[in-house]
Parts: C-alpha cells; sequence; structure tokens
C-alpha cells in the first residue's frame, strides 16, 4: 500500500489517499476513476509530500523523573511481596521448576530465583509457567 496527497487542479482542495501500488494509481488516473471530493473534478495530481520515518532515537530516560521514581517504587513494592511470599531458590531456578511441575513437587510457596532469557524460554516452551520481573536493588536510587 501506498499513500499518495493528492491536488485537484479545479478547486486546489488537496487530500491524500491509499493505492496498493503505484501503478494501481496510474492506471486509475489514466481511466479517469480519480476525482476531487469537494467539486468532482477528474483533473487529479500528486502534490509533494513529506516521507512517513520511523526514528530510532531511544527516549531519555531523564524526560520525566517522577514516572521514573514511581515505576522504580512499584518494581520494589513488587520485590517485597515476592521475598515475602515465595522461596528463594538462586541459580538453581529452572531445575526447580522442572522440578515442581513434572514432579509434582509439594511447595508451600511459589519460588523466585535466576535464570537467563535462553532458559526462561526454554520453560515456558514445556508449559512451565514463569515471569521475568525487574529486580531493582535496595540501595539504588
Amino acid at each position: 500500500m501506498i499513500k499518495y496527497k493528492l491536488l485537484c487542479k479545479n478547486c486546489s482542495k488537496d487530500f491524500d489517499s491509499w493505492f496498493a501500488s503505484s501503478v494501481e494509481y496510474e492506471k486509475l488516473k489514466k481511466v479517469k476513476f480519480l476525482n476531487c471530493p469537494l467539486c468532482n473534478s477528474v483533473e487529479i495530481e500528486k502534490s509533494l509530500m513529506s516521507p512517513s520515518v520511523l526514528s530510532n532515537k531511544i527516549e531519555n530516560n531523564n524526560d520525566n523523573p517522577i514516572k521514573i521514581s514511581k515505576i522504580k517504587n512499584k518494581v520494589k513494592e513488587y520485590k517485597k511481596f515476592i521475598e515475602k511470599n515465595f522461596d528463594y531458590v538462586g541459580s538453581n531456578f529452572t531445575y526447580e521448576a522442572r522440578s515442581i511441575h513434572y514432579n509434582k513437587k509439594k511447595t508451600k510457596k511459589g519460588i523466585y530465583g535466576k535464570a537467563s532469557l535462553e532458559e526462561v524460554k526454554e520453560l515456558k516452551e514445556e508449559g512451565i509457567e514463569t515471569e521475568v520481573i525487574p529486580w531493582v536493588n535496595d540501595n539504588d536510587n
């Protein structure tokens, strides 16, 4: 799909329209199927238009320090909740998660620990429910 800015030569009205391709635009123009929505004239031409460019600029984290502070505080709340209500298994997380899932190992609490993104992906592929949660150290500002 391609979008063109069109201009009516009769009334100077400009408008946008989508086409399957530039060739499709030319076909429709040739058979006079393009008309102005204001005056119905078929004297339509493509107008200059700026390209739509996506920016890959990363937003500066310092743009909104209040919002960042609120997010960090919320993550710290989650961390405290997890530490209070789950058992820490460290880097044995994938082993323990599989033990619970396959062996139906009984636990009074859920578990949390360390795992690489690849290990988490493997667990999910096996049907083992996991979540990745950002961890903020208490001494982080």
